[in-house]
């Protein structure tokens, strides 16, 4: 095990990732690696039953430094769902500059020159294969439970809140079978945040 990013901090610890174990991990002929990094609350909500996030957001902003500008800038491609899409567009801003974002969506039907939509799973990947993507930012509650069953998710990180909300979207959904994951690194955070990052195998 080693302790690189968190040498001689107590709150802080990070394995090497040549000890992880190969057991039952999922294929990586793929030719992008995929990643989610997301704020949950304590009982595994993403939000509120209408989508509102800003329990999450007014806390937030005394979690401190959390790595997600290192994590971006390592990311060339974004994979949204419509909900999630949706909710960008309330910001403000665009947050994704510099980077592909592809939509999967059924339904959606936009002008957004700033993002492609894809119809199904299937044209999804393809569109990332075809586009050269490398890493993938997964995003939103229902692209991580569909990349997760489909065993198309490499690592997820965790930003833990200290707080209860009781009901809303929940994080993760109902699985066919049992995903292993394995702790890569732990970090406690400012204000009773804690983020956890896991390999999926």
């Amino acid at each position: 095990m080693s302790d690189a990013d968190g040498a001689g901090d107590p709150t802080s610890y990070r394995i090497d990732p040549t000890e992880l174990s190969t057991a039952g991990a999922a294929p990586t002929d793929r030719p992008f690696r995929t990643a989610a990094t997301i704020g949950v609350s304590l009982d595994g909500f993403i939000a509120r039953p209408d989508g509102d996030i800003e329990w999450l957001t007014m806390r937030g902003a005394q979690a401190g430094e959390t790595g997600y500008l290192e994590f971006m800038a390592g990311i060339d491609t974004l994979a949204l769902g419509r909900r999630t899409y949706e909710k960008v567009l309330t910001f403000g801003f665009w947050p994704y500059e510099g980077k592909r974002v592809l939509v999967l969506s059924t339904g959606l039907s936009t002008d957004d020159p700033r993002v492609t939509v894809h119809r199904s799973l299937a044209e999804l990947l393809a569109g990332l294969t075809e586009h050269g993507a490398r890493k993938v930012y997964v995003d939103g509650g229902r692209m991580i439970q569909t990349f997760l069953r489909e065993r198309l998710l490499d690592e997820l990180i965790l930003t833990t809140a200290p707080v209860l909300i009781g009901e809303g979207l929940p994080l993760f959904g109902a699985l066919d079978r049992d995903i292993d994951l394995q702790l890569t690194a732990a970090k406690v955070l400012d204000a009773g945040f804690m983020q956890t990052t896991y390999a999926v195998l």
